[in-house]
């Protein structure tokens, strides 16, 4: 037992990388070079399909994303030269395909136009990922600030509570004309929390209480406590804002670095549990959420009552009608979705518009993404960063699959933005931060250990 103890304790580090490691700084280049090409051609595409001219901003645009691609690598290849260069490209391809499809959906509502507010927040966030890079040398710092970072989350999460719901959730702050969703930024901090309280008790959950039966144990009520907490702070979000996406994402996001801390498969058994128990309770009991559980059960009862379709069902028309190869950029009807078309269901334009075999390509660019986070978690030598590199990659996976299952009618709606793709300022700068996050902690994995002087 003793021997066992100190395995669990002390986990036999990863193999460090060879001291030649290559730093593919020049793969990086060529694929953002390929990266903007595609936007640009995307941009240009869709002009010359809604309008049938080239648009005038064309050359500012391209210019533009040149520029900021550029900048956010030349910030990668002085800070972080020894980064994945899979992640940079990844997420500048997201973002300019995203910008893409706002720019198609702005050509049918020409009172409601968002790409050029997308833009801005693009560049804010493309500015941010620059600073995090340059600012953060070692992701270990983050660990100091742990506590402070779940107090700010959680003022974060419950300041929304006291402003008016927005398509009956209250998730956004809206103040002097500007509006955005404080739990965006929430899930980052809540993170670093995470993995800095399961890296501290790593031990103690997976070895301490009483062996209940199988595999499953009985936590002291020091080690359980914080767990639960967290499970009824997924369950309040869920009731105060009524945001079914945000609690799942909270509460996915713990268990699954739960798991990852202690290798128990019984506490995503454990998780699944109160997670289900808690959706049903608010499902039933509170109206906006029984509505979308409703909607997601019953898709086409607006049809059969005379109404038309709804937004789902729309969604899966949207969906039917791209096919194998899509209906190509402009020349699609998912505007018919009505006022989410750019946000919630910025998917099925995707869908209708490049086929089955385009909205394979995004969600095989959003596995990759979730890959090389995952990778980086796995060759990182302390405890803390390999549970961060695990718990933002698991932030993004989470997001797309709850997103893309809603749009496709697999789980009910939940009102989230598809990483970098879906209009949202809030959403696309936290990304970033994301990517740069995950740019600092694959240096810090690829980088070869130091070698000590031999004696």
């Amino acid at each position: 037992m003793t021997a066992l103890t100190a395995q669990v304790a002390e986990p036999a580090p990863p193999p460090p990388p060879d001291a030649g490691a290559p730093k593919r700084r020049g793969v990086e280049l060529t694929l953002l070079v390929g990266a903007v090409l595609i936007s640009v051609l995307g941009h240009l595409h869709v002009g010359l399909a809604t309008t049938g001219h080239v648009p005038r901003p064309a050359a500012h645009y391209a210019a533009g994303l040149a520029v900021a691609a550029l900048l956010a690598h030349l910030a990668v290849r002085f800070r972080a030269p020894y980064a994945d260069p899979l992640v940079l490209p990844i997420a500048v391809l997201l973002n300019g395909l995203g910008l893409v499809l706002i720019q198609r959906l702005d050509a049918t509502t020409p009172g409601h136009l968002a790409a050029g507010d997308q833009l801005r927040w693009s560049a804010l966030g493309v500015a941010l990922f620059v600073l995090v890079v340059l600012v953060l040398r070692d992701h270990r710092v983050l660990q100091r600030y742990a506590y402070l970072s779940v107090a700010v989350a959680l003022v974060l999460m419950l300041v929304p509570v006291f402003f008016p719901a927005v398509n009956g959730a209250h998730i956004w702050i809206r103040f002097a004309g500007l509006s955005f969703q404080p739990g965006e930024f929430a899930k980052i901090l809540l993170a670093v929390f995470f993995a800095s309280y399961l890296a501290a008790n790593r031990t103690a959950l997976a070895l301490t209480g009483r062996r209940l039966f199988w595999k499953l144990r009985l936590l002291p009520g020091r080690v359980l406590g914080p767990i639960l907490a967290i499970w009824a702070l997924s369950v309040g979000v869920l009731v105060l804002e009524r945001d079914l996406g945000t609690s799942l994402l909270f509460f996915g996001l713990f268990v699954i670095m739960l798991f990852t801390a202690t290798g128990r498969i019984g506490w995503i058994a454990i998780g699944l549990v109160l997670a289900g128990l808690g959706a049903y309770a608010v499902g039933t009991f509170e109206p906006h959420v029984n509505s979308r559980v409703d909607d997601w059960l019953n898709p086409f009862a607006s049809i059969e009552r005379g109404e038309g379709p709804g937004q789902l069902a729309q969604s899966l028309f949207a969906f039917g009608a791209g096919g194998l190869l899509g209906a190509g950029l402009g020349h699609g009807q998912s505007f018919l979705i009505g006022f989410a078309a750019k946000s919630d269901f910025i998917l099925a334009t995707a869908g209708e518009e490049l086929g089955l075999v385009g909205l394979a390509a995004i969600l095989i660019l959003y596995g990759l993404l979730v890959s090389r986070g995952f990778r980086a978690g796995l060759a990182l030598r302390d405890p803390f960063g390999r549970l961060l590199a695990t718990g933002l990659a698991s932030i993004v996976a989470l997001q797309v699959f709850v997103i893309a299952g809603g749009v496709t009618g697999l789980i009910p709606l939940t009102g989230m933005a598809m990483p970098f793709l879906a209009q949202g300022g809030s959403s696309v700068v936290t990304n970033w931060i994301i990517v740069a996050l995950l740019v600092r902690l694959s240096d810090s994995a690829r980088r070869p250990a130091p070698q000590e002087p031999p004696e």
